[in-house]
């Protein structure tokens, strides 16, 4: 495999800081990610793809009593966060390490009535996000779901500046409402978290929606739709057809 640019614990306490501040909407995606997985009567399994600190398996937890969530994370940190948030879920929440490219997750022996994951599909390329919703659809059970909120590419320069712009609009107002300052919004900039104005495309690699959607329909999946869009972050998915 060839060497790739991977998480570090510093990406992982800045995001645990700033992450209320830097993600558009961030309580709205997780309420809407919610209101998409298809809950069954009775227990029912989701997989999270990288659970950061556990703030959507929480979320999942406290809206399904009946759900047990298997979360992976490739951050020692964000496992530990998100095992002690957790843990007041008496054993509904278990943690694993994975690297989102290996194969050996994709297999996890267990039928995952959803598969749910923020803002870390973009680390693939096409070609991988392709296989991996390829193997997604193959592991879900029969009318289960693939919820993914994650970042896009625009399609052309106009595109992109309009996403960047949303994007610091998005945080200047979250900032605002939380702390009644801009303070959180110079620290958005020196960090230089705007991907569409600080592309870093070694790490970085969103696709355009309207591929993936067509990606998603190639591997399989019914119902293909956009449900949330803003900033150049959208939430998406699709369904396996019920049997």
């Amino acid at each position: 495999m060839d060497e790739k640019p991977t998480w570090s614990e510093e990406a992982s306490t800045t995001f645990i800081d700033y992450g209320r501040y830097f993600v558009p909407d961030r309580a709205r995606q997780m309420e809407t990610i919610c209101r998409l997985i298809p809950a069954p009567d009775g227990p029912f399994v989701v997989m999270e793809l990288s659970h950061g600190e556990g703030l959507l398996a929480e979320a999942i937890l406290e809206r399904f009593a009946t759900a047990v969530i298997h979360g992976y994370d490739i951050s020692p940190q964000m496992r530990q966060t998100a095992v002690a948030r957790l843990a007041r879920f008496d054993g509904r929440f278990h943690s694993h390490y994975f690297d989102l490219r290996e194969q050996a997750w994709r297999t996890p022996g267990y039928t995952p009535q959803a598969i749910v994951t923020s803002l870390t599909v973009h680390h693939l390329d096409g070609p991988e996000k392709q296989q991996l919703f390829h193997d997604m659809h193959a592991i879900l059970a029969p009318g289960g779901a693939l919820i993914i909120a994650d970042l896009i590419e625009p399609a052309n320069g106009l595109g992109q500046a309009l996403a960047a712009d949303a994007w610091d609009e998005a945080v200047r107002e979250q900032v605002r409402q939380l702390d009644g300052n801009t303070d959180r919004f110079a620290e958005f900039e020196r960090l230089e978290w705007n991907l569409f104005r600080h592309p870093d495309p070694d790490f970085d690699k969103p696709s355009r929606l309207f591929d993936q959607l067509n990606w998603l329909e190639a591997a399989g999946f019914t119902a293909v739709d956009v449900y949330w869009l803003r900033a150049g972050h959208a939430i998406f998915g699709g369904y396996r057809i019920q049997i």
